[in-house]
């Protein structure tokens, strides 16, 4: 890989405290207390290649829908989940220079295939980025981004992506200053990832169905972001109508829907949805209750 090296240029401070101080300068936000959705679109975004719809060639921006990812402001630092092949373009638009560990919901293309785009990220953190994931999301990442374990000497810094790999089960865990607990969800008949609580804030993208034992963790969650990939049904997502009753049978008092295709203009379906329940649309800001 080529075009490695720290970046030359710094623009504004990190903070003040812990991990979010090692005396850089960087363009970054301090997120803290905030959830910010990086991406809420389906595997293809939308605009979709090809397609002449009215939702992929309304210019609207809130129809303007890349891979879902989201990033935590904890306390002690940013938590991005997922790192989507749009992840350069989505922490630039929202003035992100700094991550201080990545979640992994699963392996899918969209959801990991950005990964590389975080080269950087150890010059300003003055160490390996720290991963956490399942094992075989661990796999996955080993065999598409095997050039970062090669165990010959590095032509320059930067030259590869370094990483820190840490296992995970659907046990809680402590991370950044709060607790994750991962909610296991079925992503089509033959396939589980990953959902994550933080607080009373739950993120469930890519989802088919929520497991008997996953009900009980879901109990008391304020925020829901869900899957509701389109209105009809689909053999591995949720569609709209089965995401609405997941919600009102969790109790949210804030259901919002991502990982959304061309189906949905984001002002024609957010004015026929039941209240309190909204379409997420990228750099979308949810405070972490």
């Amino acid at each position: 890989m080529s075009g490695g090296g720290p970046p030359r240029r710094h623009l504004q401070s990190v903070g003040n405290g812990s991990k979010w101080d090692r005396g850089q300068r960087v363009p970054n936000r301090d997120l803290r207390g905030k959830l910010v959705i990086l991406g809420s679109g389906t595997s293809v975004g939308v605009p979709a290649l090809g397609c002449d719809c009215s939702v992929c060639t309304s210019g609207k921006p809130r129809n303007q829908r890349l891979r879902c990812a989201v990033l935590c402001g904890l306390d002690e630092g940013h938590l991005l989940i997922d790192t989507p092949p749009d992840l350069r373009t989505q922490l630039l638009r929202e003035r992100i220079g700094i991550v201080h560990a990545v979640l992994y919901t699963h392996e899918h293309a969209d959801h990991l295939f950005g990964l590389d785009d975080l080269r950087l990220v150890p010059f300003h953190l003055g160490h390996p980025v720290p991963i956490y994931c399942e094992p075989r999301v661990e796999a996955a990442i080993r065999r598409v981004y095997a050039y970062a374990f090669d165990t010959a000497p590095a032509t320059h810094p930067g030259a590869t992506p370094q990483i820190e790999l840490h296992s995970i089960t659907t046990d809680p865990f402590e991370l950044l200053g709060a607790t994750i607990t991962p909610l296991r969800l079925q992503h089509g008949p033959r396939f589980e990832v990953l959902g994550f609580r933080i607080g009373n804030v739950a993120y469930c993208t890519d989802t088919s169905g929520i497991p008997p034992a996953t009900w009980e963790r879901l109990d008391g969650v304020e925020i829901l972001i869900i899957d509701a990939l389109r209105h009809r049904p689909h053999p591995t997502h949720l569609s709209l109508d089965q995401a609405i009753e997941i919600v009102r049978r969790v109790g949210a008092r804030r259901g919002i829907f991502t990982h959304l295709s061309h189906d949905f203009d984001y002002d024609e379906t957010n004015a026929r949805l039941p209240e309190g329940m909204e379409l997420a649309y990228d750099g979308m800001e949810i405070p972490l209750v």
